[in-house]
């Protein structure tokens, strides 16, 4: 099973408030509404492990994808386009990574 991995850092570190606050009204739960998706969770990063030290990027998406055709279907729906660019009015040119699982 797939998963896309998108690591980022605001625009704006003023924008901190508003970002997580959308993210949890807004992008969480209409991508988790998809019939592609399994899970989607968002991280904060806060530091580099045993350095104290931050990291290289403030956020991690992981979105668990049981379907990337459908996936991509979905993504193109006009709520999905909409949640998208509200995405890119926070993030500074995120990170999209697919992987899968192995272990």
């Amino acid at each position: 099973m797939p998963s896309i991995v998108v690591l980022f850092n605001l625009q704006d570190e003023a924008a901190k408030a508003s970002y997580e606050t959308w993210a949890k009204t807004t992008d969480v739960p209409t991508v988790k509404g998809l019939g592609s998706i399994d899970d989607f969770r968002v991280y904060r990063m806060n530091e580099v492990m045993g350095t104290g030290e931050k990291p290289p990027y403030q956020y991690c998406e992981i979105v668990e994808v049981n379907d990337m055709a459908k996936f991509g279907e979905e993504i193109s729906t006009e709520t999905m386009q909409k949640v998208a660019a509200e995405f890119q009015e926070f993030a500074d040119n995120p990170m999209f990574i697919v992987s899968d699982h192995f272990a």
